[in-house]
């Protein structure tokens, strides 16, 4: 095994929880998530090279990580392949609101870009600079998508709450 994969190998053993963590905050299921981590760290391991020389380089997984859940989202399998006949966003607007739910329930209820920059903004800490950066957007946006996000999150807990 060469440097480079003894290095990467190292790196990837020690983050993939942070990384699994972070992608499931971002689609909100287990299995989804791990896929997103196994792509992004397949991606990794190409660029591992200019990883290493970034300022930091679980800055650089994370935007390669919401890049992917962002791509997928696009068009990628996860957005062709339906249960029942309808999308994720169809199905969860029939959502019981007398059934418990908490933060991460009602998150995977908000749009993909909201959540991403919610996620971003509040798990991550991200300033709304270093989020625009993240998602390739400009920072108007991410105030935007974070405000709409948080309105988004307030409703569908308000609902919960109603019930």
């Amino acid at each position: 095994m060469s440097r480079r994969e003894r290095e990467f190998t190292a790196y990837a053993e020690e983050r993939l929880p942070w990384l699994r963590r972070l992608a499931y905050l971002l689609c909100g299921d287990w299995h989804r998530a791990d896929d997103l981590a196994q792509t992004t760290l397949m991606q990794l391991f190409v660029k591992w090279r200019q990883a290493r020389g970034a300022d930091s380089v679980d800055a650089y997984v994370r935007t390669m990580l919401v890049r992917v859940y962002l791509g997928e989202r696009r068009g990628g399998w996860a957005s062709r392949v339906w249960v029942g006949g309808r999308t994720p966003e169809e199905a969860g607007r029939e959502v019981d609101v007398a059934s418990a739910m908490d933060v991460r329930d009602a998150l995977a209820l908000v749009p993909p870009r909201q959540r991403a920059a919610l996620v971003l903004r509040f798990y991550c800490d991200l300033t709304h600079e270093q989020a625009a950066e993240v998602l390739g957007c400009s920072v108007g946006t991410v105030k935007s998508q974070t405000a709409r996000g948080l309105d988004a999150l307030r409703r569908v807990m308000s609902a919960v709450e109603g019930a």
